[in-house]
């Protein structure tokens, strides 16, 4: 019971963070930072040189003003997430990032956003996007993907299943799940089919931040929740044995980088930027360093069939 409270309490006080800090972007209007504890340190990427040939291929309006500003919902950690200090963002998605914007020649800039607007804004307000975006033909409508990682998706309960959830029958179940996520248009086609059998619809308890998500079935206000497979372990770890998984990983798919539809140099830069990582043992360490190495993929992608 004892660690049971402090988890609550520690979920809490991320709640009342996210409420109350300022945000990490130009535009304040459209994030709200979270923090969380790592025993993961930043990697070190200022050994990495620019890539002549590669920085070439990025196009005027990005370079233009020496940055490469990066689109990114720091609510997902380990990918990303705001550090202990309350306004860094860190983890290996932000690490890539740094390390993909060494490779062309530019000083990465990273805009802390809610992840449903990432995509929208992809051109005009973020040159790119990275967090943790599944390649789907949907999202492929909208905007160009380069592939970087790989994963599946979990289902997370408190420890024991106490509401005795089967991920095989969640009519009637409540579900906490992330805006804007894969995992929420699954959830969509999971309650239809509940609607379809005259069964009692899936209670989807939907919240802009996955922190949320967290606590809302650490604090039981939700009985599972589902999310990628990084994102949903590494929230088991950092709950002192609150949360666990419930069965196995299901769907494992790559995740890419998101770029401007029909920007074909832009697309190019990224690619070759991110294999040129992949390449020279990087982006291996970048992952090991964040202990996700199990994600990785050997060759990077533009557009990819989903």
């Amino acid at each position: 019971m004892k660690n049971m409270w402090k988890t609550v309490a520690a979920f809490a006080s991320l709640a009342l963070c996210a409420s109350m800090a300022a945000c990490g972007t130009s535009d304040d209007s459209d994030s709200t930072p979270n923090t969380a504890s790592s025993t993961a340190k930043t990697f070190d990427v200022s050994s990495i040189t620019t890539d002549e040939s590669i920085a070439a291929l990025v196009p005027d309006y990005v370079k233009k003003d020496g940055k490469l500003v990066v689109g990114t919902d720091t609510s997902y950690a380990p990918a990303e997430f705001i550090g202990e200090d309350g306004k860094t963002p860190v983890g290996y998605d932000i690490d890539l990032t740094k390390a993909i914007a060494k490779v062309m020649g530019l000083e990465p800039e990273t805009a802390v956003s809610k992840f449903d607007m990432i995509i929208p804004s992809i051109g005009s307000k973020y040159d790119i996007g990275i967090s943790s975006f599944t390649v789907t033909p949907e999202r492929q409508k909208a905007v160009d993907f380069v592939t970087y990682y790989k994963a599946g998706s979990t289902w997370v309960t408190k420890k024991g299943n106490p509401d005795k959830v089967d991920t095989k029958n969640l009519c009637g179940v409540k579900v906490a799940v992330q805006i804007g996520t894969t995992q929420e248009e699954e959830l969509t086609k999971i309650n239809e089919q509940c609607k379809a059998d005259g069964k009692a619809e899936v209670d989807v308890l939907s919240s802009s931040l996955q922190t949320d998500v967290t606590t809302n079935v650490a604090t039981g206000k939700a009985s599972v929740f589902y999310a990628d497979s990084p994102v949903a372990g590494y929230a088991i770890s950092q709950t002192d044995g609150t949360l666990e998984a419930l069965g196995a990983d299901e769907g494992v798919t790559e995740e890419g980088i998101i770029v401007k539809k029909g920007d074909e140099k832009m697309a190019q830069a990224v690619q070759k930027s991110v294999q040129k990582l992949m390449d020279d043992g990087t982006y291996k360490k970048i992952l090991d360093n964040w202990g996700v190495s199990s994600g990785a993929i050997e060759q990077s992608q533009i557009n990819p069939t989903a």
